[in-house]
């Protein structure tokens, strides 16, 4: 993979665990020679993850709405940065951009995102990996309610796999390279000419 798209929270979260996990992520990414894809912001979790990847001299590019440069203070030392004009056209982007998706700690931002791309690689979309990093437990309740929303019928069990789940960023890079996309619903990929 060329590049990875991560999703995590503006804020740095209530325990400092947080802020380290992502700079890890950043680090480990840049080691390896992915790129990093990401909101574009300086602060929090986003700040993070960039910063450590630009400091272990990896390829960053964030991609964040004009509305959001000062709300999410757009962070300037970035390989590149993108300005867009909506949400839409962020997560659309990320989507050309990556490789592959990783989820770290967020909020409601970092879960919609999750669930969009999650259920694009279920519609067929895409084939990409989906990876969601539960450090410490962190998603133990999400993962929860996605194996209830498989034993209530309202996730197909073919696609138990869409998401890759591991507790640190080496093993989620293992299985997201391993990854072999699940059969989608419907292959929308296929039929836009």
């Amino acid at each position: 993979m060329r590049r990875i798209a991560v999703y995590c929270g503006s804020s740095p979260g209530s325990e400092p665990h947080y802020m380290a996990l992502a700079s890890h992520v950043g680090k480990v990414l840049a080691e390896r020679g992915i790129g990093l894809v990401y909101g574009g912001g300086r602060m929090g979790l986003m700040g993070a993850v960039a910063d450590s990847a630009l400091a272990a001299g990896g390829e960053v590019i964030g991609v964040i709405p004009k509305a959001l440069v000062g709300a999410e203070l757009a962070h300037n030392g970035l390989t590149t940065l993108e300005i867009v004009d909506t949400m839409h056209e962020r997560k659309a982007r990320f989507t050309e951009l990556a490789d592959g998706f990783i989820t770290l700690p967020g909020g409601i931002g970092t879960m919609e995102e999750l669930w969009e791309v999650l259920s694009w690689a279920q519609l067929g979309y895409h084939n990409k990996p989906v990876g969601l990093l539960n450090a410490d437990g962190f998603y133990d309740h999400l993962l929860a309610l996605f194996t209830h929303l498989i034993a209530t019928g309202f996730i197909r069990p073919q696609h138990r796999d869409v998401m890759q789940v591991a507790k640190t960023v080496e093993r989620l890079l293992e299985k997201l390279a391993a990854h072999q996309p699940p059969v989608p619903l419907i292959n929308i990929a296929a039929m836009t000419p």
